[in-house]
C-alpha cells in the first residue's frame, strides 16, 4: 500500500516538474516538427507515434527546459542519431548546392528562353535576295510606280 501511495505521489508531481511556459511549448514543438523520426518514413517526431519518436520528443523538452537553443538541440540530435534526423538539410558546405539547383535552373531557363527568342529573330531578320521565291513574291506585290492599282 505505502509502494502505492509513494508511486501516485511521485506521478503527480512529474507533470508540474516539467511543465513548460506557453513559449517553451512552442519551442518544443517547432523543434520537433524538423527533427525526422529515424525508424518512419519522412516523419517528423511530432506526427510519429513509434517508441524512439516519443523519446526523441521528451529529450527535446528537456533541452529546452534546460535553456538550450535550437542550433544545440539539432546538434545533439545529430550527434546520436546523425545528419538524418535533420528534415531540412543545413546550408552549408556541399547542400548549398542543393539549396543553390532551383535558383541556378531558373535563371538557365530564363538565359535559354531569351537566347532561342534572340536567335530566332535575327534570323528573320531583313531577307535580301537571299531567298529567290520571297523576292519574286515582293516584286509582284510592290505596287507600280506609275501609279496603277
Amino acid at each position: 500500500m505505502r509502494r502505492t501511495a509513494s508511486w501516485l505521489l511521485l506521478s503527480s508531481t512529474l507533470p508540474a516538474a516539467t511543465a513548460l511556459t506557453p513559449e517553451q511549448e512552442a519551442q518544443v514543438r517547432q523543434i520537433g516538427a524538423e527533427l525526422r523520426c529515424p525508424t518512419c518514413t519522412g516523419l517528423p517526431i511530432t506526427e510519429s507515434g513509434d517508441a524512439l519518436s516519443v523519446q526523441m520528443r521528451r529529450e527535446v523538452r528537456e533541452q529546452v527546459k534546460a535553456g538550450r537553443s535550437q542550433r544545440e538541440i539539432d546538434e545533439w540530435m545529430v550527434s546520436r542519431h546523425g545528419r538524418a534526423v535533420l528534415l531540412k538539410p543545413p546550408k552549408q558546405g556541399l547542400n548549398l548546392v542543393l539549396w543553390g539547383m532551383p535558383f541556378l535552373a531558373l535563371v538557365a531557363g530564363v538565359v535559354h528562353f531569351w537566347c532561342t527568342l534572340h536567335f530566332r529573330q535575327t534570323r528573320r531578320g531583313p531577307h535580301t535576295a537571299t531567298d529567290p521565291y520571297l523576292a519574286q513574291v515582293r516584286q509582284a506585290t510592290r505596287p507600280s510606280e506609275s501609279g496603277d492599282r
